[in-house]
């Protein structure tokens, strides 16, 4: 959604959408029709039909009715991003050491 949001920033009329997150995740960790072999596993993360789509409220409104905001876009973008390597660095960590574990090193 961020990546549509940077390409239509110079579409006129283009509402930046947004999804609220953590309401997603409980949505989705709720009841559903797919069955689950333990009581941890998140239900239906294939689709996202479901998904609530909101619309951003800009901070400097533009003439042409587009409420994207490039800054914004680019810094939730690299926010994502950073949180992505972040997570890969730390898995990838902790399966090092557990490689490490295996073979006794």
């Amino acid at each position: 959604m961020l990546a549509s949001n940077i390409a239509n920033a110079g579409t006129p009329g283009y509402k930046a959408r947004d999804i609220d997150f953590d309401r997603e995740l409980a949505r989705q960790a709720g009841d559903s029709p797919i069955r689950k072999n333990d009581g941890r596993h998140i239900d239906n993360l294939a689709g996202t039909s479901g998904v609530d789509v909101q619309y951003r409220v800009p901070l400097n409104p533009s003439l042409d009715g587009n409420t994207v905001e490039l800054s914004v876009e680019q810094m939730e973008f690299s926010e994502n991003s950073l949180r992505y390597m972040t997570t890969l660095s730390f898995l990838n960590r902790r399966i090092s050491g557990l490689m490490t574990a295996i073979k006794g090193e």
